[in-house]
């Protein structure tokens, strides 16, 4: 189980745009046109098939360059998981200069938008989640949800909304508008630039095998790892938390190999505990990010932990879920 003493147990959350609106109603009328990204299709395109050739590539690279494409990959996963997403979206723990300043590099390295869009797109998420407002809405299917969102212009609800959110806490840290600032230089040199060079500087590997596994491939594996939280763990499972949601515990997602590092599986229970550093009540069992996190604060890098309050969850459970609840 986590480090109970470092987190802090909250009967309530606090009041973030995270939350979701149930006041929120869809325009009457037709859709707008869905406007291909042509730019976003060719690259994705191109991403996957350079990430399909890379894994016939494995047999011939040396064992440090695979270690070093596990760790890029862990790095990344990072910088998405206890960053842009339980930092800086939900505010869900605090984070020391140094530690938030390591978070915005991972960050880079996994290129998934900067920190502000991608907290900003995410509070949008949860706020509401499978409307026309949900950047990645799993209402229009599992392609759309998983990479269809990104191949196509954001619905006008999505800028709509995000424009109302109070980001005022994003705006203030200046390890985020820095990131945001420099975005493109830091995703050049930390997602294609580092792991490509690191590999043939240190140990001779080719450039050819270290661009399309420790880069390529480890990118595009860190991407659908993201994005199956998105669609798979919006579409299939258990809602044991909150049956009213869509968000479901979907244990191909909990268990998948590219997804353990994250913990991001127990979906129904994060979308009702948005706040909640650890997005599971299981502690670290299949969750390595709280593992990170909580080493962080025994480091006395991180602190302030917030946790749902166990009786609240009980309470939740009994009140609002489908039966399944097995803790």
């Amino acid at each position: 189980m986590g480090n109970r003493k470092m987190a802090d147990t909250y009967s309530e959350p606090t009041p973030l745009d995270d939350i979701f609106d149930e006041s929120y109603r869809e325009k009457d009328g037709p859709k707008p046109p869905m406007i291909i990204v042509w730019r976003n299709v060719v690259l994705m395109s191109l991403l996957h098939l350079g990430a399909l050739y890379g894994i016939f590539l494995i047999p011939s690279a040396c064992s440090l360059t695979l270690l070093w494409a596990v760790l890029c990959f862990v790095v990344s996963a990072l910088g998405v998981t206890a960053g842009a997403h339980r930092l800086w979206s939900h505010r869900s723990y605090k984070a020391s200069l140094p530690l938030r300043l390591f978070l915005a590099f991972a960050n880079s390295m996994a290129f998934q938008n900067d920190i502000y869009e991608w907290s900003r797109d995410h509070r949008v998420h949860h706020k509401y989640s499978e409307t026309d407002a949900d950047p990645h809405n799993a209402g229009r299917g599992f392609f759309f949800a998983h990479i269809g969102w990104l191949l196509v212009r954001k619905h006008p609800d999505v800028i709509e909304k995000g424009k109302r959110l109070e980001l005022t806490d994003l705006k203030s840290d200046r390890v985020v508008m820095i990131q945001r600032r420099f975005y493109k230089l830091s995703v050049v040199l930390m997602c294609f630039l580092v792991p490509m060079l690191v590999p043939w500087w240190l140990w001779g590997e080719s450039l050819w095998v270290s661009y399309f596994i420790p880069t390529l491939l480890r990118y595009a594996l860190v991407l659908n790892a993201t994005w199956l939280v998105n669609s798979a763990a919006h579409m299939w499972g258990n809602r044991p938390y909150d049956v009213n949601i869509n968000p479901r515990e979907n244990r191909f997602v909990t268990f998948s190999a590219i997804d353990l590092f994250a913990g991001e599986g127990f979906h129904n229970y994060h979308h009702t505990f948005p706040f909640d550093y650890s997005t599971s009540e299981f502690g670290w069992r299949l969750n390595l990010t709280t593992c990170f996190i909580d080493l962080m604060c025994a480091l006395h890098l991180a602190s302030d932990c917030k946790r749902a309050a166990r009786d609240v969850v009980r309470s939740r459970v009994q009140r609002t879920g489908d039966g399944s609840h097995r803790g």
